[in-house]
């Protein structure tokens, strides 16, 4: 009788007729290939511009590559540039990046080229960020601009809805991760209709992004770790304290995040805050070695390679380094996410745990590792969970991970995230 009654109390929602959800199809499908088009542009543009300023011009210059001096001059260059752009382009390239999250908010059309020069530059330059923030942010205004030129008729929310959910099927190159981010977005909020009348524009979106980047550019997050055949109590034990203990790891920086902003906010001026900020980054990277540089995929694809090849202090210096590194570059204003430095601190700390413990495979630290790490920094479950099982391509370290997760989130939930308010608190 109670069951009847709590049904009755809350009917399903009717689903939109097809001819409601057609006309999205169009408009979904621009906005996909062309968010996914501008990812690539930029990613290859950066991709080409590093390999001037860390290969051909060191070459030029008798300098080692990725040398100390060369890397504190790369780095300290890469604050000045950015800096310039921040101080002198219109639009000073956007808000302030520790603002800044997946959800972003449409911004001016003026904005938008200065903030793609500012993260082409950054993802050239080696700072520990990645482009999914500030390319969320540049497919927003422009889909929002060009969609109420084009289709005035159509609602406006509907323009940052696709283009937020087809950046992220071009970044991470399938559009499940745009579906669990908009499936956790819109828990708690009245809905008109099924949750799937309300996915079927953006995951179109996300599908023809994801469609778009694989054609072209062929990205995968597959490391090729060896794949987990069957579970095993040594690897849910090693699940069970890796991730918590990613996650309390990645607090200790997001607790520091806002002091160390609020040192770089202090020196007032980007071009103050940003040549700064790289030297530190430069100076980080020394210590840490290269791999702790740049967004931080194609080095997790080096460690994962060989796993065996760095002891458990390194793996533990690279850890440490690189959330510190990403700590100041979120901080003292280069446009860029967390998420992809995230994945490197993550696996670091998961081979660190199976240099520690030859038992731990290095799977499940990997995948592990990840998972701790992204609930600390970002507080998005389904992001880090699926983030983290994409790493190994094996259907067994899903039922670790879920388990995992448990204790990991009852060590998040409720805290700060690695993003500020516009007035430099934590935002939880």
């Amino acid at each position: 009788m109670a069951q009847d009654t709590a049904r009755q109390a809350l009917p399903t929602p009717p689903s939109a007729p097809a001819r409601a959800l057609l006309p999205l199809i169009l408009p979904a499908l621009v906005v996909g290939v062309g968010s996914s088009l501008l990812f690539v542009l930029v990613s290859s543009l950066a991709e080409r511009l590093q390999h001037v300023l860390w290969n051909t011009l060191p070459d030029a210059l008798g300098v080692g590559r990725y040398s100390v001096l060369w890397m504190l001059v790369m780095l300290t260059a890469t604050g000045i540039v950015v800096g310039l752009v921040v101080w002198k382009v219109p639009g000073h390239a956007g808000p302030d990046p520790a603002t800044m999250g997946l959800e972003a908010v449409a911004l001016p059309p003026a904005v938008l080229p200065g903030l793609v020069l500012a993260t082409a530059l950054m993802l050239a330059g080696g700072p520990s960020l990645g482009p999914e923030n500030p390319l969320i942010a540049v497919n927003v205004g422009l889909a929002l601009w060009l969609g109420r030129l084009a289709m005035p008729r159509l609602p406006g929310s509907l323009w940052p809805a696709l283009a937020d959910a087809a950046t992220l099927g071009a970044l991470f190159g399938t559009p499940v991760a745009a579906a669990l981010v908009i499936s956790e977005a819109l828990a708690g909020k009245p809905l008109r209709g099924a949750l799937w009348d309300n996915l079927f524009g953006p995951l179109t979106a996300a599908a023809a992004g994801a469609m778009t980047t694989d054609l072209l550019a062929r990205p995968t997050l597959d490391l090729g770790l060896p794949a987990l055949d069957r579970t095993r109590w040594p690897d849910l034990l090693a699940a069970l304290v890796i991730a918590p203990a990613a996650a309390l790891l990645g607090m200790c920086a997001v607790r520091a995040f806002p002091y160390v902003h609020g040192v770089f906010r202090r020196l007032g001026h980007p071009m103050v805050a940003l040549p700064v900020g790289g030297l530190v980054l430069g100076l980080l990277g020394a210590l840490g070695g290269p791999l702790t540089l740049f967004k931080g995929l194609d080095q997790v694809a080096a460690l994962a390679k060989d796993p065996e090849g760095w002891s458990a202090g390194q793996f533990a210096v690279m850890t440490v380094v690189k959330l510190a590194a990403l700590t100041v570059a979120a901080s003292c204003g280069f446009r860029g996410g967390r998420i992809f430095p995230s994945v490197f601190i993550g696996s670091a700390f998961g081979l660190c745990a199976h240099a520690l413990v030859p038992a731990v495979q290095p799977s499940v630290g990997v995948a592990a590792g990840v998972l701790g790490m992204l609930l600390a920094i970002t507080r998005q479950g389904w992001v880090s969970l699926f983030t983290a099982a994409v790493l190994v391509a094996s259907p067994t370290v899903i039922v670790l991970l879920c388990v995992a997760s448990l204790p990991a989130w009852l060590l998040v939930t409720g805290r700060p995230r690695m993003q500020l308010r516009t007035d430099g608190t934590a935002l939880r």
